[in-house]
């Protein structure tokens, strides 16, 4: 049994060295530019990288990855597991209006994780000399664009002394609560989770073979965990192929997932549910007409709240293209569980909860609850009081807590945070527990996920989860976008925790934002007995999300009280 992913990509490079591991569309576009990599020009690339940081004796120490999306981020990836190093996705500063929030984030990065050498492109090592003047952080740090190793190197590759319990890589969280922390994830998690990820979606050798060995299809950052243990990791640990594309690029043409979809035909594809809104809005005729969506077996759909009226129209509008509706894969995941702690049954439909009678949203079949499946093999799911902390019988709320082989080492360097999360115990279960913060409830064995433990809103003693607060408004105009409403309380002295609502509206709808807002306010009202102190319309694309696109309620609540909202206005009246 392979010990890591190092000795796995060896065996594939020797069995089938010509076969495509990933080609990278470099426009988006199915008939642009490719590039291509076989197994053995990956084990070749790999294992130069490798060589070069062995040989400035770098193994043990910390790498940070500074890539634009493309091939080069994967070998020199797989080159840190090759040398023993830990790798350390980052974001590379890029265009003006990211390059103050990247540069903040990458020097954070550099110093929690004390790296020892900078790997990236030529391009970022050009832009990152021409910042040193500014940034002494990169003083004493090796930095190499890995284009610019050579081949010949990959002879002075030595095999690195792994064990289940050697660090990987530092996967650093995006933050939709707190200040990004590196998780550790060991060589023995990401093996494990592979195993997961490969049992739940269903990739069998049987299944990859029918797909003329296409496995995936991906424009997910490689930098999150959901883009690379998915998407990249699973390909090279059953030796598949994988097609990869530019998160900018499918944001500019959502059209060009689907395109790629329905030419490369892979069993697996997906993203969070927001992508799926912006597949469905540019979804005209013509597109439909032109694709083949039969092969897709599995669409991931996680990171994010998943909406029950997303999985609808979705089904409903690609029909006609041979999308199924027991293709929809709702799922479950966090970076502390190396990725995926639970998935859907492949080829059955989603599991849908309707609102209870008397609850909020009964009736409406768009409000149901949304099952995020079954946990894989040898992973344990509690739901445990997160006071208390006891567990609570099937169908009650409460804390999600993980165990199992692909929970994560800890904190990087933070003590007290991994004990707080990584070393939960329960009175008669064996082992320690993961509490991820979120909450939810079991039913017939599948997770329904519920919301974020530090976002509740309590108001007069009663807890109000923000998603069932969101999804009402959402669900009152078409203006509303779907999965871009934030909802979260404010402290008045005068009349203690008051609930708000900011939410992105089409801006061709402001002359309706009076109505729009009447609206919302009334059915949280019937909905949840609550009086909204503040509902605020905003501009499409102003909501803080993460990078896995979760919303940010607390950074959205900040610019609230900062008076910093990119609000709509109504056209002045003549």
């Amino acid at each position: 049994m392979a010990r890591s992913l190092v000795e796995l990509l060896t065996s594939h490079a020797s069995n089938h060295p010509e076969r495509t591991a990933y080609r990278h569309l470099v426009t988006g576009d199915c008939d642009g530019e490719t590039q291509e990599l076989t197994y053995d020009r990956l084990a070749t690339r790999s294992r130069a990288v490798a060589a070069w940081l062995q040989e400035r004796g770098l193994a043990g120490s910390r790498a940070m990855l500074l890539y634009p999306p493309g091939l080069e981020f994967i070998c020199a990836y797989l080159g840190c597991l090759s040398a023993g190093v830990v790798a350390v996705p980052g974001v590379p500063p890029q265009g003006r209006s990211q390059n103050h929030r990247a540069l903040t984030r990458m020097k954070r990065l550099m110093a929690d994780a004390d790296t020892k050498v900078i790997l990236g492109g030529r391009d970022v090592m050009a832009a990152l000399d021409g910042m040193a003047e500014n940034l002494p952080e990169l003083d004493g740090i090796a930095r190499v664009a890995t284009e610019d190793i050579p081949d010949d190197a990959a002879a002075a590759w030595r095999t690195p002394e792994l064990t289940a319990d050697s660090v990987a890589f530092l996967q650093y969280t995006s933050g939709s609560t707190s200040a990004p922390r590196g998780v550790v994830v060991t060589h023995g998690n990401l093996l494990d989770n592979q195993r997961v990820i490969t049992e739940r979606m269903g990739h069998t050798p049987e299944a990859i073979a029918a797909h003329d060995q296409e496995l995936f299809v991906s424009w997910l950052p490689v930098y999150h965990d959901m883009g690379l243990i998915g998407p990249v990791l699973n390909t090279v640990y059953l030796g598949a192929t994988a097609t990869l594309f530019s998160p900018l690029h499918f944001l500019q043409q959502p059209a060009r997932w689907l395109t790629a979809v329905s030419r490369f035909r892979p069993h697996t594809s997906g993203a969070p549910n927001f992508a799926y809104e912006l597949c469905l809005k540019h979804a005209g005729p013509d597109l439909i007409d032109s694709l083949d969506l039969s092969s897709w077996k599995v669409a991931f759909n996680g990171a994010e709240p998943v909406r029950a009226a997303t999985l609808r129209r979705f089904a409903g509008t690609f029909a006609p293209a041979g999308f199924r509706r027991e293709a929809l894969y709702p799922c479950y995941g966090l970076a502390e569980a190396t990725l995926m702690v639970t998935g859907g049954t492949v080829a059955t439909p989603p599991t849908l909860l309707a609102a209870a009678d008397g609850a909020p949203n009964a009736g409406e079949a768009d409000a149901a609850a949304v099952g995020c499946g079954r946990p894989g093999p040898g992973v344990t799911v509690a739901i445990v009081h997160p006071e208390w902390q006891e567990e609570l019988p099937e169908g009650e709320v409460g804390e999600i807590w993980v165990g199992g082989a692909s929970v994560a080492k800890g904190y990087w360097r933070n003590t007290l945070a991994t004990r707080e999360t990584f070393r939960a115990q329960l009175p008669g279960r064996e082992g320690r527990f993961l509490r991820t913060g979120d909450l939810g409830f079991q039913r017939n064995g599948e997770l329904f996920v519920t919301g974020r433990l530090k976002d509740l809103i309590v108001i007069d003693g009663r807890n109000h989860y923000p998603q069932d607060l969101e999804l009402t408004a959402e669900l009152t105009h078409p203006a509303l976008r779907p999965g871009c409403t934030a909802a979260f309380s404010v402290d008045s002295a005068a009349d203690g925790e008051q609930p708000v609502l900011v939410a992105e509206i089409a801006p061709d709808t402001a002359g309706e934002s009076e109505k729009i807002t009447d609206l919302i306010r009334s059915a949280v009202g019937e909905a949840h007995g609550l009086s909204l102190r503040d509902v605020v319309l905003v501009q499409p694309g102003t909501i803080p999300k993460t990078s896995s696109g979760k919303i940010q309620r607390r950074a959205t609540r900040t610019a609230y009280l900062d008076g910093t909202l990119s609000v709509v206005t109504a056209p002045a009246v003549a």
